[in-house]
Protein backbone atom coordinates (compact mmCIF):
# COMPACT_ATOMS: atom_id res chain seq x y z
CA UNK A 1 0.00 0.00 0.00
CA UNK A 2 0.99 3.73 -1.21
CA UNK A 3 0.39 6.41 0.98
CA UNK A 4 1.59 10.13 0.25
CA UNK A 5 1.55 12.99 2.59
CA UNK A 6 1.03 16.44 1.81
CA UNK A 7 1.80 19.07 4.53
CA UNK A 8 -0.27 22.23 4.23
CA UNK A 9 0.99 25.28 4.33
CA UNK A 10 -1.26 28.47 4.21
CA UNK A 11 0.01 32.07 3.18
CA UNK A 12 -0.52 35.20 2.34
CA UNK A 13 1.95 36.25 -0.50
CA UNK A 14 2.31 33.35 -3.04
CA UNK A 15 5.25 34.60 -5.15
CA UNK A 16 7.09 35.70 -1.40
CA UNK A 17 6.07 32.51 -0.05
CA UNK A 18 7.51 30.56 -2.83
CA UNK A 19 10.68 32.20 -2.93
CA UNK A 20 11.50 31.79 0.87
CA UNK A 21 10.37 27.98 0.33
CA UNK A 22 12.92 27.75 -2.48
CA UNK A 23 16.12 28.94 -0.15
CA UNK A 24 14.75 26.87 2.75
CA UNK A 25 14.48 23.73 0.82
CA UNK A 26 17.06 24.34 -1.80
CA UNK A 27 14.56 23.62 -4.87
CA UNK A 28 11.92 25.00 -6.87
CA UNK A 29 8.23 23.53 -6.15
CA UNK A 30 8.16 19.98 -7.38
CA UNK A 31 5.07 21.02 -9.58
CA UNK A 32 2.37 24.17 -9.47
CA UNK A 33 -1.09 22.53 -9.82
CA UNK A 34 -2.82 25.81 -9.84
CA UNK A 35 -2.06 29.32 -9.47
CA UNK A 36 -2.84 29.28 -5.77
CA UNK A 37 -0.50 26.18 -4.78
CA UNK A 38 3.07 24.92 -4.99
CA UNK A 39 4.23 21.96 -3.87
CA UNK A 40 7.63 20.82 -2.94
CA UNK A 41 8.64 16.35 -2.94
CA UNK A 42 10.90 16.37 0.34
CA UNK A 43 10.99 12.36 0.13
CA UNK A 44 9.29 9.41 -1.77
CA UNK A 45 5.24 10.11 -1.85
CA UNK A 46 5.97 13.07 1.13
CA UNK A 47 5.46 16.80 0.31
CA UNK A 48 4.52 20.15 1.86
CA UNK A 49 2.78 22.67 -0.11
CA UNK A 50 1.90 26.24 0.50
CA UNK A 51 -1.29 27.44 -0.79
CA UNK A 52 -2.78 31.21 -0.83
CA UNK A 53 -5.43 31.12 2.29
CA UNK A 54 -4.63 34.73 3.86
CA UNK A 55 -7.55 33.83 6.38
CA UNK A 56 -5.44 30.88 8.20
CA UNK A 57 -1.76 32.30 7.18
CA UNK A 58 0.40 31.77 9.84
CA UNK A 59 -0.45 28.90 12.08
CA UNK A 60 1.32 25.80 10.86
CA UNK A 61 3.33 23.91 12.15
CA UNK A 62 5.59 21.19 10.65
CA UNK A 63 9.28 18.84 11.60
CA UNK A 64 11.13 17.20 9.20
CA UNK A 65 13.55 14.72 11.20
CA UNK A 66 16.70 14.19 8.73
CA UNK A 67 19.84 12.53 8.92
CA UNK A 68 21.85 15.41 7.37
CA UNK A 69 21.02 17.65 10.33
CA UNK A 70 24.02 19.91 10.63
CA UNK A 71 24.63 20.01 6.84
CA UNK A 72 20.99 20.61 5.96
CA UNK A 73 21.49 24.14 8.72
CA UNK A 74 24.54 24.92 6.92
CA UNK A 75 23.25 24.39 3.53
CA UNK A 76 19.94 26.54 4.24
CA UNK A 77 22.35 29.32 5.76
CA UNK A 78 24.38 29.60 2.39
CA UNK A 79 21.09 30.84 1.49
CA UNK A 80 20.62 33.64 3.34
CA UNK A 81 17.99 31.80 6.09
CA UNK A 82 18.74 31.21 9.99
CA UNK A 83 16.52 29.25 12.43
CA UNK A 84 14.63 31.49 14.59
CA UNK A 85 14.89 29.07 17.49
CA UNK A 86 17.72 25.98 18.46
CA UNK A 87 16.83 23.28 20.99
CA UNK A 88 18.39 20.18 22.26
CA UNK A 89 16.20 18.13 24.25
CA UNK A 90 17.34 15.92 27.37
CA UNK A 91 18.13 13.09 25.10
CA UNK A 92 20.06 15.21 22.65
CA UNK A 93 17.90 15.36 19.76
CA UNK A 94 18.14 18.76 17.96
CA UNK A 95 15.84 20.85 16.55
CA UNK A 96 15.98 24.26 14.44
CA UNK A 97 12.90 26.49 13.54
CA UNK A 98 12.43 28.68 10.75
CA UNK A 99 9.53 31.31 10.14
CA UNK A 100 8.32 31.71 7.09
CA UNK A 101 6.90 35.34 6.04
CA UNK A 102 3.50 34.67 7.74
CA UNK A 103 4.42 33.05 10.94
CA UNK A 104 4.41 29.37 10.01
CA UNK A 105 6.67 27.26 11.54
CA UNK A 106 8.97 24.77 9.83
CA UNK A 107 11.38 22.86 12.26
CA UNK A 108 14.48 20.48 11.20
CA UNK A 109 15.57 18.11 13.88
CA UNK A 110 18.04 15.42 13.94
CA UNK A 111 19.85 12.75 16.69
CA UNK A 112 22.13 13.59 18.43
CA UNK A 113 25.60 14.52 18.12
Amino acid sequence: MTIDLFAGIPVRDYAAAVAWYERLLGAPPSFLPNDTEAVWELAGHRYVFIEVRPAHAGHAMHTLFVGDFDARLSDIAGRGLEPVQRETYDNGVRKATFRDPDGNEIGFGGGPV
